[in-house]
Order: structure tokens, then C-alpha cells, then sequence
């Protein structure tokens, strides 16, 4: 790298050590790259006035010249507010301040022009802005960039404009200094600016096509570099990993397919399971994760991995994250391969002593040729004979240590087959997940019944249980989630222990019995109730999201979400799909307070519209952005600084053609155009951890 661009940031004129200290620990601002790399986050056309009256039809941000007419001081200490009103020739907004009232108030000047800006927003009928930027009227054209700052560096100088200033500093002594990284085909072919242009006309643009062509360069190039970096890990990943051959079909599938598969498998299984069975035939060891919606057949897709495997003269095994879900994985496989010479057994953390030595002899001989459990399996004591396949239920419940121990269970690690419900989007799979092999069954089996959601404010109680008591009367089970196990005092929302007592007092025994569940209850206790509502002992579950994975109850047609704008698109899909599992209609039900929030009530209106689990993961990710959605795990691939993997979803498959077709034509980056990406990629590869490697 140029040294000039790893020049320490305090020798940047009009910083100096006090505000570098504060620059590097506040934005983690370093050196003059850093800066550089800091980007603005919108801008102000400083060309464009608004006028009051015009507020009703903008959407957001405005910039008006008027003047301040009066000032209103509210309240005491910290609930002390100042109002002024702001008047231009068409009308009238407040001005509202809820820090910093008193020094606000001695800046204020009445009826002088000046020109202010920030979000309007319309409270009761009145419109007003609240902390609005202040200035004086501006004679200057163009764009005007507004960086991101902190309270600690407001105090110093460098709020978005003291920034701004410093930044323009170091724009003035950049020509020539920006190495271009990408070669000319790749910039002639997306019709790109050059890097130095771009950096130059993202902090200085003069017009909106400025900003808006700086915006590509820049993000294409860092998601070009991300996805590079990812295609190549996997293909090192794939060079060094070796793995079992399964090159024949085998007796136990091939018996299975023909006499024992409970329905026909759809179009999407039939092409996952071709993808896998190319996977086992490579001699590389095979990382797939398995993406489905709730009902969608995966497990029957890992059953026939397993059938593959142990035609092969291999054992499977089959983890799940509780207790409950081993158990369901046993039983439904259990049930599957009656009638077939195939001995299946289960390890929990409740079998006792006694019951594991004949497991462990039969692991040991050969004779289990499927062992299904949960952590209990990662014990040292838990050996096999020859382990060639793994599959993982809802991964994300594992960390990568727990899931070592399963690849050491052998000389070579098994296979490893990831399945996990809960439907990530295409542009997030390929990014968090890109040098793993990603298989999606889009397809429902044939048959099965959409469940029909609703969605029901508070005044609808009396009604609701109505409708439960219906239901329950045709032998139906019902779960009623909640957000909150105890009262909050500062959260106004419905809660578990609250909840139980009024559905206690709603459906009274000897006619109902109700089971309560919850995540601070004891594991023996959640066990037992649980199992109470799976027998069919219990009608109606009151649960936490404890119940959100693990739980197939067919017979529960009724899933009740309490404060359902306190939960996430996600989890709202994940829990509805713990109904719906039998051949009866089934109903998910929102219930909500009155007054719910614009991204609360796009929450509860893509429910209520779609069961697509995979469109329902790109509202998510729209709303909540991708942090949100794939944990902090994950968050060493967060540190994008322009691109936003929530809006530029077109832009990230872009980046991956192009990544995929300089690797076709230059597969080892040897040729001299390249050089700037073979440097850059080296660095990454050095610098990163292998975030997305599973085994």
C-alpha cells in the first residue's frame, strides 16, 4: 500500500493527537486511508429549498429557509424540552429540541434568516423537526455531504461538518495517490468511474449523478473483493479436503425407494439429493447446508444421504439441538424403516449408564448403522466404527468446537450435511455462507394446506378464545406464545405468567388443562410438559420461544402469538410453522395492541399475505438488515463500509459473476492487469479468518 494513505491520521492538518485519539476510538479511524474510507451517508442538495406547505407530500428529509419567530421552554431536568417556531412564507413547524435546551436557546436568534434541515415528521396533526441542522442561508450549489459522528466528537469540532472539513483536507493532497485496483475490462465492462475519480466524487460530489456513480464503484469493488475472497477460500478448502467416496447407490435406498417412501418426493428433493449424491462422488469431503421451509421434506432428503451412505458400508448420524427434536428424528425415522433391516438408535443426555454400553458395543461393531441424538453424541466415549456422514439439525444451535468432534469420529471427517428451517436470503447465503455448498427445497410436498394467518388487535380477545374453544371441541391443540416471562416496568406488553392465569381462568379445568413452558424453568420440567402436550394430555401450550424449534405436535392446529409486534419476521415464521404439521386446516393469529408501528404492522401484513418462508426472509432483511439476521458470530463480515447487503442484493450477484469470470480467465491471478486484486486478495486471505469454513 502507498504510504502516503497509511500516513497516521494525526498528521492530517486540523487534527492533531487529541481529536486522532478520539477519531480512532470513537469511528476507528487510524490512518489517511481510514478517513478516506469513511463515507458519507446522505447528502444535502444545498440548491433545493423546500417550502413548509410542501410537507404533507415529501417523504422524509427537508431543507427550508425561513425564520424562527418564537421560543417555548418546557419541562424540568432531563424532561425539559425547547420549541421554537420556524416560519417561512407558506407556513409554520416546530422546531423541537430534548438535549442541550439551555445553550440551544442563547444560539437562537428571532426572525433572522437562516436555513435548517433534518426529518420531518407530522406528531398529532403538527408538523416538526426534531435536532435539526442550523445555518446560515447558503449561497452554494451542490452536494453537501453528512457524515456519521458521536456526542465525544461533536464536543472536539468534528460533528458531519467538522468531518467534512478534515476530509476535504486530505482530498486536496490525494491526486495520484489512489492505486487503481481493478483491471480496465472489469471497469469498462459495468461502465465504472476510477477509483481516485469515485473517492474524489463520493466526499465532493457537484450533482446526484456524482454521488450516485461514486456509490457503485465503491460498493461494487468491496463486494467484488468479498466474493473473491470467498470463492477462492472454498476452492482452497475443496483442494485440501478429502473426503469418502459413495460411488454406489446400495441395497438399503434402493429397497427404501421402492417399498418404504411415505409419498413421492417433489421436484426440488429429487434435485437436492442429485446435488448431494455428486457431492459424495467427488473423493472431496462434502459441506452442504440444506435450506427448507418448515415441512418441506428436508429430513426425508437426509434420510436418503443416510440410506447412500450406508450402502457404502457407513454409519450416519443424526444430531438435533434438544432432547424433544432427537426424539421426533428417531421416532419419524424409526417409522420410516420399519420392515427394513436397518438398526437406528438414540443417545440423549437422559440415557442412562446402563443403556449406553450396548450402543457403544453396537457403534463400535458396526451393527447400528444410524445413531441420532444431541450433544450426548459428541461425548469421546461415543466411537463408531465407520462414520461417513453427519447431519446437523439447525446448525446454528452448535458451535464450530461441538461440531469438530463429530469430524474427528473418524480418520477422514465425515460428510457433513447442514439443515437448517430457517430460510436466509440468496444475496446473505452467498455471502455469509459462500464457500459452503448452499441446496434450497423451494417446494412444498403435495396436499398440504397453507395455514391461514390473521391479524387481531387486543379488542378481539373474547372472541379469539371463541375461536380456540372451537377448536379445541374438534380435538384440536392450540399454543399461545409469549414475548416476556415476568412483568416489565418499562415494557407495556402482555406477559407469560399473566397470560396463564387468564387462559387458566378462561378454559377451566376438568374441561381443559393447560401446560406452561418456559426457558427458566428446570430441563426435567420443561421435558415433562412438554411431552404432557404431545401425548395430548395438555390442550393448550403457554409458551416462550422456547417451543420455536422442537416441538411436531400434528394434531396442534392453532398457534396465538401475544405481542406479535415484539418479535421478528424470523421467529413470527418459525413459530407458525409449529402448526399445520397434521392434515387439518391450521391458523397462526397476531395479536397485537392497538397501536402498532409502520415496520410492526409490514411485519404483521407480510405474515398475514405470505408462507413463503424465503420472501418472508427478504422483508426481514429489509427491515432489520443482515446484522440482525445471522447473529454476531458473523459480524467479521459486517465491516462493509459503502456496500448494504439489504439494498444492493443486484449488485452482490453482479460482483459474483464478475469475481467467478476473472477466476475463468486468470485462475491463479497471475496476469499483470490483475495485479491490484492479487495484492488486495493476499492481504485479505492473510488478515481474515475462514468465517464460513464448517469443516
Amino acid at each position: 500500500m502507498n504510504n502516503f494513505l497509511i500516513t497516521p491520521i494525526e498528521y492530517l492538518k486540523g487534527v492533531g493527537p487529541q481529536k486522532a485519539e478520539l477519531l480512532k476510538k470513537e469511528l476507528r479511524i487510524f490512518n489517511f486511508k481510514d478517513l478516506l474510507e469513511y463515507y458519507p451517508f446522505r447528502y444535502i442538495d444545498k440548491s433545493k429549498y423546500n417550502k413548509i406547505s410542501e410537507l404533507t407530500s415529501l417523504n422524509g428529509y427537508a431543507q427550508i429557509k425561513g425564520r424562527i419567530v418564537g421560543l417555548l421552554e418546557s419541562g424540568v431536568g432531563r424532561n425539559k424540552r425547547l420549541t421554537a417556531k420556524f416560519q417561512d412564507d407558506t407556513g409554520m413547524i416546530d422546531l423541537v429540541w430534548f438535549k442541550g435546551a439551555s445553550w440551544i436557546k442563547n444560539s437562537l436568534k428571532i426572525n433572522e434568516e437562516i436555513q435548517i434541515y433534518g426529518r420531518a415528521t407530522n406528531y398529532k396533526g403538527r408538523w416538526n423537526i426534531t435536532h435539526p441542522e442550523m445555518s446560515s442561508v447558503s449561497k452554494s450549489t451542490g452536494f453537501q455531504p453528512v457524515y456519521s459522528s458521536t456526542e465525544t466528537l461533536n464536543r472536539v469540532g468534528l460533528n458531519s461538518k467538522g468531518i467534512e472539513k478534515v476530509m476535504q483536507v486530505l482530498l486536496e493532497q490525494l491526486k495520484g495517490q489512489i492505486e487503481e485496483l481493478l483491471p480496465p475490462k472489469i471497469i469498462a465492462e459495468h461502465r465504472l468511474l476510477g477509483r481516485e475519480e469515485a473517492i474524489l466524487k463520493i466526499h465532493k460530489p457537484q450533482s446526484e449523478s456524482d454521488a450516485r456513480n461514486a456509490s457503485l464503484r465503491l460498493k461494487f469493488e468491496e463486494l467484488f473483493f468479498l466474493q473473491l475472497e470467498l470463492i477462492v477460500r472454498k476452492k482452497i478448502t475443496l483442494q485440501k479436503s478429502k473426503g469418502f467416496i459413495f460411488d454406489k447407490v446400495g441395497d438399503a435406498f434402493t429397497d427404501f425407494y421402492e417399498h418404504h417412501i411415505p409419498f413421492e418426493l417433489t421436484g426440488a428433493q429429487k434435485r437436492v439429493l442429485k446435488e448431494i449424491r455428486k457431492d459424495f462422488a467427488t473423493g472431496h469431503h462434502m459441506n452442504r447446508l440444506l435450506q427448507g421451509d418448515v415441512g418441506s421434506g428436508k429430513t426425508l432428503v437426509a434420510l436418503l444421504s443416510i440410506l447412500l451412505a450406508i450402502g457404502n458400508d457407513y454409519q450416519a448420524a443424526l444430531i438435533a439441538p434438544t432432547e424433544i427434536l432427537a426424539t421426533q428424528h428417531f421416532e419419524s425415522i424409526s417409522e420410516m424403516l420399519k420392515g427394513m433391516n436397518i438398526k437406528v438408535e438414540l443417545l440423549t443426555g437422559s440415557v442412562k449408564k446402563k443403556a449406553r454400553i450396548p450402543i457403544h458395543e453396537g457403534l463400535l461393531s458396526g451393527e447400528i448403522k444410524i445413531l441420532i441424538g444431541t450433544h450426548a453424541l459428541l461425548e469421546d466415549t461415543v466411537q463408531f466404527k465407520n462414520l461417513g456422514l453427519v447431519v446437523i439439525d439447525e446448525q446454528h444451535r452448535f458451535g464450530v468446537a461441538q461440531r469438530a468432534k463429530m469430524w474427528k469420529k473418524n480418520t477422514i471427517p465425515p460428510h457433513v450435511l447442514i439443515m437448517t428451517a430457517t430460510p436466509i436470503p440468496r444475496t446473505l447465503a452467498m455471502t455469509f455462507y459462500g464457500d459452503l455448498d448452499v441446496s434450497i427445497i423451494d417446494e412444498m410436498p403435495p396436499g398440504r394446506k397453507n395455514i391461514i394467518t390473521m391479524h387481531k388487535y387486543d379488542a378481539s380477545r373474547l372472541r379469539l378464545f371463541g375461536f380456540l374453544k372451537e377448536e379445541i371441541a374438534k380435538g384440536r391443540q392450540v399454543y399461545i406464545v409469549y414475548p416476556l416471562i415476568m412483568e416489565s416496568e418499562t415494557l407495556d406488553f402482555n406477559n407469560l405468567m399473566d397470560g396463564y392465569e387468564a387462559i387458566s381462568r378462561s378454559f377451566p379445568k376438568p374441561n381443559y388443562h393447560v401446560s406452561i413452558v418456559h426457558g427458566k424453568m428446570k430441563p426435567e420440567d420443561k421435558e415433562f410438559e412438554m411431552n404432557r402436550f404431545v401425548k395430548g394430555e395438555t390442550q393448550i401450550m403457554v409458551a416462550t420461544t422456547v417451543i420455536e424449534v422442537g416441538v411436531n405436535v400434528p394434531n396442534a392446529s392453532v398457534m396465538v402469538i401475544e405481542s406479535a409486534e415484539r418479535f421478528g419476521l424470523s421467529q413470527l415464521h418459525q413459530l407458525r410453522g409449529r402448526v399445520g404439521r397434521g392434515g387439518e386446516q391450521s391458523y397462526c393469529i397476531l395479536m397485537t395492541g392497538d397501536e402498532v408501528g409502520k415496520d410492526s404492522l409490514k411485519r404483521m401484513q407480510t405474515m398475514v399475505r405470505t408462507n413463503d418462508g424465503f420472501e418472508i426472509s427478504e422483508v426481514d432483511l429489509q427491515l432489520r438488515g443482515p446484522g440482525d439476521l445471522m447473529g454476531t458470530q458473523q459480524s467479521g463480515l459486517l465491516d462493509l463500509k459503502i456496500a448494504n447487503l439489504a439494498k444492493d442484493g443486484g449488485l452482490v450477484v453482479l460482483a459474483r459473476d464478475s469475481a467467478k469470470a476473472l477466476l475463468a480467465d486468470d485462475p491463479t491471478i497471475e496476469k499483470e492487469e490483475n495485479k491490484g486484486i492479487r495484492s488486495v486478495l493476499s492481504d485479505l486471505l492473510r488478515s481474515r479468518p475462514n468465517w464460513g469454513r464448517i469443516a
